[in-house]
């Protein structure tokens, strides 16, 4: 019997997954269950993690997590928990499954247009690293790291889980028209993994456009990954697709570790009131019952769910209004009472049980994420971020003065937009600069060259912060300002 890692989560979080463990338990599903301390409650017991030091043991020895909303609390400067579970365990790909469940009207169902999405959400990366910084009382800088392996990891688990999935194609949504460098990469990789299979139509789509063809064509798409922040807000949209976050799971996968989730929240207004619907939940523990490999106990279970939903029964949040709703418990009884009927449409077939999905090894060290480096690197310049109210003509002439014998200036830009040596007077300023020094000629500088650079120009300004131009063989590493 597979033993997994239990947390109840915050607000209907004990609630939800009472009922689901109930479900569970009447089917009789072969799984063991470890209850571990996580949530808003560890986090005010002093922990500033959210989970106590035998929780993370317990995970990271059985490998598994099903867990229910938690809550981070807010003014304390703590990092959510959801998050530093995902980031935590490298539980590098979020799948999110949208469906058209009969019994749950949407503007789509009842113009009869199947939803069927599977979002692939890139988790550890992206501004979800949560690197910030005030670098002038006026101006706040977040880091967005979007990494090689980081990408080729998710966008990997997308395209197999496309091919097992039998999905017709797979769409990368990205925004490298803006971002050419960080969402240049990923899409990139996608493009890299794309050639190795040749049987799905893999295309990309910019995700605004991504956005508007959602709500108007879902049917068109099947298999949608993206990176975390743009993947965060798509799969909510594709959540009002099909009814509402209530209806919406989340698998994080990893080499070694799988959290199992609901997406939505611990909704607090209805807490402690047993009306929460625990649908999101009950559709990610059979996600996870799938991963394990127990295949029967989870179409007995969907099937029962489907033909609940199907027969009109439903808790307060959605269903037929002229009809009671259930609360909690009497949902999960009511799916209970239905164990062994199938609905009329979209049955899950009866599959005999597969070996556990193995995912869990135990490591001695952290593993180092590397590509191969293909081409030569060289500096050939420098970004310093000063802080200053001088107009660009004033901040060039001082920083002319530092260039000496191996850089000259040849940009400065204020968020992000050129303002000298050419721009416009109408350009709002703030007191933050970007200026840029490259070596003359494009002669290969060192780091002992830039810090010497970095110095002389101190003396002048407040540096905030600085990057290295970079070359790799004849490919350009950095971006250029809005006008350069």
């Amino acid at each position: 019997m597979t033993k997994v890692a239990v947390a109840k989560g915050d607000g209907i979080g004990p609630e939800i997954m009472d009922a689901v463990l109930k479900v569970f338990n009447a089917a009789e599903v072969p799984l063991q269950y470890e209850f571990v301390d996580m949530g808003k409650w560890v986090f005010d017991k002093g922990y500033s993690n959210g989970m106590t030091p035998d929780a993370q043991q317990a995970i990271e020895t059985l490998g598994i997590l099903f867990k229910g909303p938690m809550e981070t609390p807010k003014g304390k400067g703590v990092k959510s928990v959801n998050v530093t579970a995902r980031k935590t365990w490298n539980t590098y790909a979020n799948k999110r499954v949208f469906q058209t469940l009969h019994g749950v009207d949407t503007v789509f169902s009842k113009a009869g247009i199947p939803v069927d999405i599977t979002v692939v959400r890139e988790n550890i990366e992206d501004t979800y690293g949560g690197i910030e910084h005030m670098i002038t009382h006026d101006v706040a800088l977040s880091r967005r790291f979007i990494t090689r392996p980081g990408s080729l990891q998710v966008i990997k688990y997308a395209f197999e889980m496309a091919k097992k999935k039998g999905a017709r194609r797979i769409t990368c949504g990205h925004k490298a028209n803006i971002m050419k460098i960080t969402d240049g990469l990923f899409l990139e990789v996608f493009y890299e993994v794309a050639k190795e299979y040749p049987e799905l139509k893999a295309d990309d789509v910019i995700v605004d456009d991504l956005c508007m063809k959602l709500v108007t064509r879902p049917d068109t798409f099947d298999v949608v990954v993206l990176t975390n922040l743009q993947g965060d807000i798509v799969s909510d949209l594709c959540a009002g697709l099909v009814g509402g976050l209530g209806f919406a799971p989340s698998a994080n996968i990893g080499d070694h570790i799988c959290i199992f989730e609901a997406v939505h929240g611990t909704a607090p207004d209805i807490a402690g009131k047993n009306i929460a619907n625990p649908t999101a939940l009950l559709l990610s523990g059979l996600g996870m019952l799938r991963h394990l490999g127990l295949m029967q106990s989870a179409a007995i279970i969907e099937n029962a769910l489907l033909y609940t939903l199907e027969n009109g029964q439903h808790t307060g949040d959605f269903g037929d209004k002229s009809r009671p709703s259930l609360n909690t418990t009497q949902f999960a009884e009511a799916i209970i009472a239905n164990f062994g009927k199938k609905p009329e449409q979209g049955a899950k077939p009866l599959l005999p049980d597969m070996p556990s999905t193995q995912t869990h090894f135990k490591l001695d060290k952290n593993p180092m994420l590397e590509s191969k480096e293909e081409s030569n690197e060289k500096i050939i310049g420098v970004d310093f971020f000063i802080e200053s109210n001088e107009q660009p003509i004033t901040i060039a002439n001082k920083c002319l003065r530092h260039a000496g014998v191996k850089f000259k200036l040849v940009n400065i830009s204020n968020r992000g937009t050129q303002v000298w040596p050419t721009g416009s007077v109408y350009t709002n300023l703030v007191n933050q600069y970007n200026v840029r020094f490259e070596s003359i000629d494009d002669f290969p500088l060192t780091q002992q060259d830039v810090l010497g650079l970095y110095i002389s120009l101190s003396g002048n300004f407040k540096i905030c912060s600085s990057e290295l131009l970079q070359m790799w063989g004849d490919k350009r590493a950095y971006s250029l300002a809005q006008g350069q």
